[in-house]
């Protein structure tokens, strides 16, 4: 009993001594000027978009307004394909009417809530001369309102088809639920790049969605970028969990069957070609994604072929198919 006691007033002891050590420690961050982001990309058979915004402070305070001024407005934003040169229209959200704003959500992958929320804007041109061909450099200028002047270049690639693709259940008891695989031969060319998109085009049978197609839009899941440093010049199979919407509400999003595909699913199977730069940024900022919140990762800056600010420009070659997911 007098050695549990001694113990006690030991621990209580150290944890005052513990305790009375703590020193407030005030650490000056450094200044950094803000910088034009630039997510520019510009797609086999359809026209250039691009979306100017402008980098935050990481301990900025972050709320509506200030999600909607990040946007950069009022810019002249051009692309040309060494021959013919567009300049490309602002387009805002909040100035669409309900058939414009859904095609929007289409074309950008964003919920249509989201884009009215944020007054989301981008460049882009209905000009079918400027609309992606593969096998061709695509050049990007900006010039802000302040005068700031921004330029890359990138390339739509050859597209490499996929030799077969294919569903396959999971065998047990979620034997309705499964992945999607494909087969892929790559060019004896080392530096080949990919990133794959799929987009589920059936529809709901029951809850709150019914009726509604799964898929407002193709989604690129995590790891969807890779290149040909380990497989050039073979053949191999590989598998495809299915990615979401960040932030998706939707149950099959966030039950059982998130990352699965499911019997009686259509997959339209969106297989892009993409350039060696490009494949850099989106594998180092799917990384980042991934590691986000991670005590044992380092802060890093993703690589960029924007000169005069950050971001990408990118080009994608397309080879689209389609799965059915039969039992």
């Amino acid at each position: 009993m007098e050695k549990t006691f001694l113990k006690y007033l030991l621990y209580s002891f150290l944890g005052i001594v513990f305790l009375s050590c703590q020193k407030e420690i005030t650490v000056d961050l450094p200044y950094s000027e803000t910088q034009i982001a630039v997510e520019g990309r510009i797609e086999q058979g359809l026209p250039p978009m691009v979306v100017l915004t402008r980098t935050m402070g990481y301990f900025d305070p972050i709320d509506a307004n200030s999600l909607k001024n990040m946007f950069v407005k009022g810019a002249t934003v051009t692309v040309s394909d060494g021959t013919y040169t567009a300049t490309l229209t602002e387009f805002c959200a909040a100035s669409l009417t309900p058939q414009e704003l859904e095609l929007f959500a289409q074309f950008t992958g964003i919920p249509e809530d989201q884009l009215q929320s944020l007054d989301y804007c981008i460049y882009t041109s209905t000009d079918p001369n400027i609309f992606g061909q593969p096998n061709t450099y695509y050049t990007l200028s900006i010039t802000t309102a302040d005068g700031e002047n921004l330029s890359s270049v990138t390339k739509i690639p050859q597209p490499v088809s996929l030799d077969d693709t294919w569903f396959k259940r999971i065998e047990g008891a979620a034997d309705t639920l499964g992945f999607v695989w494909a087969r892929l031969t790559d060019p004896d060319t080392l530096g080949n790049a990919y990133r794959w998109y799929a987009m589920r085009i059936n529809t709901y049978k029951f809850g709150p969605d019914a009726d509604q197609q799964k898929d407002a839009t193709f989604i690129a899941p995590r790891g969807s970028a890779f290149d040909d440093k380990f497989f050039n010049g073979t053949s191999f199979d590989f598998s495809v969990v299915r990615g979401r919407i960040p932030n998706s509400s939707k149950p099959d999003d966030n039950n059982s069957e998130r990352g699965f595909y499911k019997v009686g699913d259509t997959v339209v199977v969106k297989f892009t070609s993409i350039d060696y730069n490009v494949y850099k940024f989106l594998f180092q900022a799917e990384t980042q994604l991934g590691n986000n919140g991670s005590p044992f990762e380092s802060p890093s800056t993703l690589p960029t072929n924007i000169e005069g600010g950050v971001g990408i420009w990118a080009g994608y070659a397309v080879y689209l198919d389609t799965i059915y997911c039969n039992p």
